[in-house]
């Protein structure tokens, strides 16, 4: 490991996962930056941090943390990330990336031009399970594949003014819940050659169901779901000619699978193994790339995040979605 610093740029839900996961890992959260001094106080006493600021500008100035964790709502990811890397840090942004592609361009842009990591904290790709997926696949086991599913279905809060249903905050099922199944596709398959999307908007004109089918290089297909008013099973599917995975409730989290073969026999099962939720394998990839003086990684590049914002703004143009800031 580098002994990266950590700073963490906000102090919300999932800031608070990171947290968990980070001091579980033993690794080096060092500050905190909220909007207030009594809310960076109260995670930095939670999380025992030593330095708690109260503006994320006095984060990002702080010369003892070298990467920050940009965990705000999507529309304030671009902004807050630019903070970071024009102030010189290395950073790691919650997905959905950016509230757009071009968003998610101007980032990597500008870390390139500065020499740092940009990564979004798409997490799921970095678990021991879907490390197991990928080394199954490339070995060959399941042969050719020709389909992948998955969804990403929750009851969550139907109030107007929450930010999961509120277009000025990036609110829908999709940039909140959809990035999980669309990022696992263009994971497994890669790029879609056709996009095909539908949905259901609500009354503040945010998605709240949205299903894709999609196809791809050699004729291969992806289906998604993504709800946030309805809980599904929340389980996900490779199918090859050789074999197929089934990957158990909650796919996207440490979970368990199977390979099984045409004939029904389970040729391999696999459990995880994870201390917290499973947050920090993220940071070390983080700190692997920053040690080795590599800016993009081969689990995530940054390209991919950039290009799969592209396939979420393609699903959104078709489903009838645009958010406040991109009517101007």
């Amino acid at each position: 490991m580098t002994g990266l610093r950590w700073g963490i740029l906000a102090t919300g839900g999932i800031a608070g996962a990171f947290a968990s996961d980070l001091r579980t890992a033993g690794l080096d959260l060092v500050a905190v930056g909220s909007r207030s001094q009594e809310s960076a106080d109260a995670f930095a006493a939670r999380f025992d941090i030593a330095h708690a600021h109260p503006s994320y500008e006095a984060l990002v100035a702080d010369p003892d943390v070298d990467i920050i964790y940009v965990s705000t709502p999507h529309p304030m990811h671009h902004e807050n990330a630019r903070l970071a890397l024009e102030n010189g840090k290395h950073v790691i942004a919650e997905k959905a990336f950016t509230l757009n592609a071009a968003e998610a361009h101007d980032l990597q842009t500008l870390a390139a031009e500065r020499g740092l990591l940009v990564m979004e904290a798409m997490w799921t790709r970095y678990l021991p399970h879907m490390v197991r997926i990928r080394e199954l696949i490339a070995e060959g086991a399941l042969g050719e594949i020709r389909a992948v599913s998955a969804d990403h279905t929750q009851l969550l809060p139907s109030d107007p003014a929450h930010r999961l249903n509120a277009l000025e905050l990036g609110g829908g099922a999709l940039l909140d819940l959809g990035i999980y199944p669309i990022s696992f596709i263009w994971d497994i398959l890669g790029a879609p050659t056709t996009i095909r999307a539908v949905g259901r908007l609500i009354e503040t004109g945010a998605d709240a169901e949205v299903a894709t089918v999609m196809t791809h290089e050699g004729g291969a297909v992806s289906t998604s779901l993504s709800s946030s008013r309805a809980a599904g099973p929340n389980v996900a599917g490779i199918l090859g000619t050789a074999a197929r995975i089934e990957i158990d409730t909650v796919w996207y989290a440490p979970t368990t699978f199977r390979v099984v073969l045409p004939d029904g026999t389970v040729q391999e099962e696999y459990s995880s193994q994870v201390e917290g939720r499973g947050m920090q394998y993220q940071a070390f990839a983080a700190e692997r790339l920053v040690r080795d003086g590599i800016l993009e990684g081969d689990i995530l590049p940054i390209a991919e995040s950039v290009a799969i914002m592209g396939t979420l703004d393609e699903i959104r143009a078709q489903i009838g979605v645009r958010y406040p800031r991109e009517e101007a």
